[in-house]
C-alpha cells in the first residue's frame, strides 16, 4: 500500500496504525501540500457491499461535523476495490497508549480528557450522530493534552457486526453498553455508558469487566455489578466515583439522559472536588404496602379505633350482618380455591408466556400479538429512527423472554425518519456531489443547468435544501449545475489611430480586452500612445467575447540634438564636411567640387536635431575671391 496514489492526490507514505476493521496510513496531499491520515477498510470488509455502503455513508455524515475535539474528515472514496477515508493527521498517541504508559491518570487529568470527549460527543449528538464505539483506542491525545475523537465513520457501520463475531470486534466488547450487547435499539445514552467506562479505565488503570472472550465480557455488562472505582483508587472524589457509576447504569433510563448533563457534572467536579453527584435509590421506586386509614380525616390516631358515643345499638345491628358477609365470602373463597386447585396442575405449564417477536412490526400488529398472548401492551416512547413511522424498534422485556400471564410489555415505537444535516455540495463536481448525497442517506432530486462564469462546468452552483439544513433522511436534494461560461461572439472594432485609453474602452464595450502591447518609437508628439496596428484586424467577425486583441502603438521619443561646425569659417573641404555630418546621422546635399572648401552651409553653424538636411556648397578659391570682391563693390556702391 505504501507508495500508492489514491484519488490522484494522496500519496501513501507509511503505516501508522491498525484496528479491527481498518488500517491507518500517513499520506501526503499533493494538492494542498499537507500530511493527512488515510483509513483503509480491510479487504474482508471491502467484499461486503452493504458494509462498504454504510462505511462511506457514515464517513460522509461524520464529515459534516466540525469541532475542535473531533478529527476532521476531508474526503471519502474508492479506488481499485480500496475503500478509504481521508482524515486530519494528528501527531500524538491514543488514550489507550497513554493509560498503558501511566498505569492510571491523576483524576484531574482524567477530568480534562473526559470533558473534551464529552464536548465532542455533544457536537455529534446535536448532529444526530451516535458514535457507538467510544473507547481509548479511538481517542487521540496530542503532546499538549488536546483530545481528538475519531472513528465516527466506521462506528455506525460496525454496528451491523454481531457480538459473536469476535474476530471482527477486536476488543470493543470491553466498552459495549448492555443494549449493544443485546443487539437492541441504541441512542445517545450508549455513548454515555462507553464514556463512563473510559473514565473508569483512566482513573483505575483497568477496565471494569474483563474475561477471556468478548462474549463473556458482554455477559458481564448485562449481569454483573460494577466494582466502584473508589474501591480501586481511594483518591477519587466521591462525586467523580458516583458520576462514573451513574454513567454505567445498566438500565439506560437510570443513566445520564443526555451528554450535556454529564458534561456539566464533569465541569462542576473539575471546579469543586466536593461536588456531589446523586445516584438513584434502587428502592425508591419499589411498590410499598400501606395501611388503610380508618375514620374521618378530623379524627386523630387515638380515636380511630374508639367506638363513638351512642353507637351501641348500631353495633348490635351490624354484628349479625357481618357474620352473614363473612359466611358468604368464606364460601366463595372455598369455591375459588377448590377450582384453582383442580386446574392448577393442568395449567401449570401455561403459567409462563414467551413474549412474541414484534420488532419490525407496525404498532397495531404488535399490539394485537401482545394482547392475544395474554399480555398487556404499553407504548414506552416514540423515538426518531431510520425506521418508518409506527414500526416497533424494541421492547422491554425483550421478545423471547418468559414472563407471567398479564405482564406488562413496554414497546418503543419509531416516530419516523431522523432529521439529519444536509451535506453542502456547492462547488463540487456532480459525480462527487451525488456520491456524497447518497452516502449521507439522501437522493439526488431535480438537476438543472445554467451558465456561470466562475464555477466550472458540471459543478454545483446551488442546492435545495441548502447545506447544513435539517431534512428527513432519504429525501431529495435538487441541484443546479454549471454549463460553464456562456459563449458569445462579437466583431473587432477599428483601433488604429485611437489612443490606448480609447482602445481599452472601445474593446470593453464589445467584451474584448487588450492583449499584448508593443511600442514603436516616434519623434512626432502627436502620435504618442496612438495605435499603429492591431491583431486581429479591424472588423474581424465571430470573435469570442472575452478574447484579447494585440496592439502596436507609438511612443514619443525626443529627437537627438547635434552641433554643426562652422565649415565656412574653418575653410573645411566639401568632402571632409560631408563625412563629418553623415557620421552624426545627418542628411547632406552638396554642390561643388569635393576638394574645394565649403563656401556656404544651410543651416549655418549651431545646433540642429537629428535628421535635419544640411546643404553645403563649395567653389574654387579664385572664383570665391572674385565673388567676395563683387559683393564688397556692390556694398560700397549702395553706401
Amino acid at each position: 500500500m505504501v507508495g500508492t496514489l489514491l484519488g490522484n492526490r494522496y500519496e501513501v507514505i507509511e503505516k501508522i496504525g491498525e484496528g479491527g476493521m481498518a488500517e491507518v496510513y500517513k499520506a501526503k496531499c499533493r494538492l494542498l501540500n499537507r500530511f493527512v491520515a488515510v483509513k483503509i477498510l480491510k479487504k474482508e470488509y471491502s467484499e461486503d457491499k452493504e458494509f462498504v455502503d454504510k462505511f462511506k455513508g457514515e464517513a460522509a455524515a461524520a464529515g459534516s461535523i466540525s469541532h475542535n475535539n473531533i478529527v476532521n474528515i476531508y474526503d471519502v472514496g474508492s479506488q481499485d476495490n480500496i475503500n478509504y477515508i481521508i482524515m486530519e493527521y494528528i501527531q500524538g498517541r491514543t488514550l489507550k497508549e497513554v493509560i498503558i504508559q501511566n498505569g492510571r491518570l491523576d483524576y484531574n487529568r482524567a477530568l480534562d480528557i473526559a470533558i473534551q470527549i464529552a464536548k465532542a460527543l455533544e457536537c455529534a449528538h446535536k448532529n444526530n450522530i451516535i458514535h457507538r464505539d467510544i473507547k481509548p483506542q479511538n481517542i487521540l491525545v496530542t503532546d499538549d493534552w488536546n483530545v481528538k475523537v475519531t472513528d465516527f465513520g466506521i462506528a455506525k457501520a460496525a454496528n451491523s457486526v454481531t457480538i459473536t463475531n469476535t474476530n471482527k470486534v477486536m476488543g470493543s466488547a470491553h466498552y459495549f453498553s448492555p443494549e449493544q450487547a443485546r443487539g437492541t435499539f441504541v441512542d445517545g445514552r450508549t455513548d454515555i455508558y462507553s464514556l463512563g467506562i473510559v473514565i473508569y479505565e483512566m482513573v483505575t488503570g483497568r477496565v471494569p469487566f474483563d474475561a477471556e472472550s468478548p462474549v463473556s465480557v458482554a455477559l458481564k455488562h448485562l449481569q454483573e455489578p460494577v466494582v466502584p472505582p473508589k474501591q480501586i483508587n481511594g483518591n477519587l472524589p466521591e462525586g467523580l466515583n458516583n458520576l462514573i457509576l451513574k454513567a454505567m447504569e445498566k438500565n439506560p433510563s437510570s443513566r445520564y439522559q443526555n451528554i450535556k448533563d454529564i458534561l456539566l457534572d464533569l465541569q462542576r467536579i473539575k471546579n469543586n472536588a466536593d461536588y456531589k453527584v446523586e445516584l438513584e435509590n434502587p428502592l425508591a421506586e419499589q411498590t410499598r404496602v400501606m395501611s388503610p386509614i380508618i375514620g374521618d380525616e378530623e379524627d386523630d390516631e387515638d380515636n380511630l379505633y374508639k367506638p363513638k358515643k351512642n353507637n351501641k345499638k348500631l353495633v348490635l345491628t351490624l354484628i349479625p350482618l357481618a357474620l352473614i358477609v363473612i359466611a358468604v365470602f368464606s364460601f366463595l373463597g372455598w369455591y375459588i380455591v377448590s377450582k384453582y386447585s383442580a386446574s392448577r396442575n393442568l395449567n401449570a405449564a401455561s403459567n409462563e408466556i414467551v413474549i412474541p417477536s414484534i420488532v419490525g412490526l407496525n404498532e397495531k400488529e404488535a399490539e394485537k400479538l401482545i394482547k392475544d398472548s395474554g399480555l398487556e401492551f404499553i407504548v414506552g416512547s416514540r423515538e426518531k429512527s431510520d425506521k418508518p413511522e409506527g414500526v416497533v424498534l424494541s421492547s422491554f422485556p425483550e421478545e423471547g423472554t418468559k414472563v407471567k400471564t398479564g405482564s406488562v410489555v413496554k414497546v418503543y415505537i419509531s416516530a419516523g425518519a431522523l432529521a439529519v444535516k444536509v451535506p453542502n455540495v456547492v462547488n463540487l463536481d456532480y459525480k462527487v456531489a451525488s456520491e456524497i448525497i447518497k452516502n449521507n442517506g439522501f437522493q439526488v432530486g431535480k438537476v438543472d443547468y445554467e451558465f456561470n462564469n466562475t464555477i466550472p462546468a458540471d459543478s454545483v452552483i446551488r442546492q435545495s435544501p441548502e447545506g447544513d439544513k435539517d431534512a428527513e433522511k432519504n429525501s431529495k436534494i435538487d441541484l443546479v449545475l454549471s454549463k460553464g461560461p456562456e459563449i458569445k461572439y462579437t466583431t473587432v472594432p477599428n483601433l488604429i489611430g485611437r489612443s490606448l485609453s480609447e482602445a481599452d474602452n472601445l474593446l470593453g464595450s464589445v467584451n474584448l480586452k487588450i492583449g499584448n502591447k508593443t511600442s514603436i518609437d516616434t519623434e512626432d508628439k502627436n502620435q504618442d500612445n496612438k495605435i499603429a496596428n492591431q491583431n486581429p484586424a479591424p472588423n474581424t467577425q465571430n470573435i469570442k467575447e472575452g478574447s484579447t486583441v494585440d496592439i502596436t502603438y507609438y511612443k514619443y521619443k525626443e529627437p537627438e540634438k547635434i552641433v554643426i561646425p562652422d565649415f565656412v569659417k574653418d575653410k573645411v573641404k566639401l568632402q571632409e564636411a560631408i563625412d563629418i555630418l553623415k557620421s552624426k546621422g545627418l542628411e547632406v546635399e552638396s554642390i561643388g567640387n569635393m576638394n574645394d572648401v565649403v563656401t556656404s552651409q544651410n543651416p549655418g553653424a549651431g545646433t540642429v536635431v537629428k535628421g535635419t538636411k544640411i546643404i553645403l556648397e563649395a567653389k574654387p578659391q579664385q572664383e570665391q575671391k572674385q565673388k567676395d570682391q563683387q559683393e564688397q563693390s556692390q556694398n560700397s556702391t549702395q553706401q
